[in-house]
Parts: structure tokens; C-alpha cells; sequence
């Protein structure tokens, strides 16, 4: 006796795909940042603590190409991490201070030891390159003005290569965010980086 296969109904006949699993890893992704990536990083600036579910629901996707998304700029460096934002002020940091160094030699060598320096102290919370004069412009944070005085005398004049160091102190702030602009994205952006776009 010879089995046939049964015949399918017509419009029954195709397999759905499988769903994907909450750790498979994201679909293919192209170079550029469409506008569900931008979507996605303009509400995680404003609020980091989203549920999965509730971003896709803001951005208009369903949640499974919502996560994937973010686990594709989490994977690329656009987005490199997640953290509190914290008020200086109300754990006791009431001085913010603006720290030009200039250093005594401007080798490759000695601004890598000075720059290796500079990231180990934790009252630092920035530091850059500038033009002009002065090496180095730093933002410092201290609990009062005879702390920031200690820690410019035992630390800052000690570092390697230090010759001046000169302070502004910041009166007030007028503007502090952290959330970066995103205007200049428009509708897609395409990554430094990265291949072609796939689809």
C-alpha cells in the first residue's frame, strides 16, 4: 500500500517562521540609523529605567525588534552604557571647578603619562584636549574651596609634567544635561564604520 502525503489547503500550506527567542541575537542590521533608532535613543536619554515594552510602545514597534534594535546600538558603541544622574549638591559637592594645565613638554610620551594620570583621579569628571594656550582643560569637583585647595596642592601640581594650573570656579549653572542632540540625525545616519547597508 503506498502512503501520498496529505495535500495542504490552499493559502495553509506555508510555514510560519519560528519565533525568535528573547536571547537569539539581532537580526542583520545596516549602517545607517533610521528613524526607530532615533526614536529609540531620544527616549532612553530621556529616561534610561524604560521596560522593553514600554519603549516599543513610545517608538511604535512591537517589542522583539525593539530589544533587538537596542542590543544592535548597545553592540556598535552608540549607546555605551546606562547610569544615574546624580545632583553634585546633595551628596556635598558644592564646588565645580574649571582647571587649565599647562604642561612643561609637549612629547608623545610625556602628555601619555599626564593623560594616564588625569584618568586615575576620581574628583576629575572631565578632561580635554583644548587650542590655544594650555594643554589640558579639566572639570573638577570638590566638597568646598579648602578641599579643592588641598587637592590642587597635593595633587594636581604633583601630576607628571604639570608647569601652571589656573582655576575659574562656576558660580552657577545655568544648563547641565547629559542627553546629547539628536537634531542633526534627521531621518537616518549612517555609521562611521560599518559596512553597507543589508537588508
Amino acid at each position: 500500500m503506498t502512503l501520498k502525503k496529505p495535500v495542504s489547503k490552499k493559502g495553509a500550506g506555508a510555514a510560519r517562521p519560528a519565533a525568535r527567542a528573547p536571547d537569539a541575537p539581532p537580526e542583520p542590521h545596516g549602517s545607517v540609523l533610521d528613524r526607530y533608532d532615533i526614536a529609540i535613543l531620544h527616549e532612553l536619554q530621556r529616561d534610561a529605567r524604560l521596560s522593553n515594552t514600554e519603549l516599543a510602545l513610545r517608538i511604535g514597534l512591537s517589542a522583539a525588534p525593539t530589544w533587538r534594535r537596542v542590543k544592535w546600538l548597545e553592540d556598535q558603541g552608540v549607546i555605551t552604557g546606562y547610569r544615574a544622574e546624580i545632583d553634585r549638591r546633595k551628596i556635598g559637592l558644592g564646588v565645580l571647578a574649571f582647571v587649565r594645565i599647562d604642561a612643561d613638554r609637549n612629547t608623545a610620551a610625556s602628555t601619555r603619562q599626564l593623560e594616564d594620570a588625569i584618568r586615575g583621579l576620581p574628583e576629575v569628571i572631565a578632561c580635554h584636549y583644548i587650542s590655544g594656550s594650555g594643554t589640558f582643560e579639566l572639570q573638577v569637583m570638590a566638597t568646598d574651596l579648602d578641599a579643592f585647595s588641598k587637592f590642587t596642592l597635593d595633587t594636581l601640581l604633583t601630576l607628571p609634567h604639570v608647569k601652571d594650573v589656573h582655576t575659574s570656579f562656576s558660580l552657577g549653572e545655568v544648563k547641565a544635561v547629559a542627553a546629547l542632540p539628536l537634531g542633526h540625525l534627521g531621518g537616518a545616519r549612517r555609521l562611521g564604520g560599518l559596512g553597507a547597508a543589508r537588508r
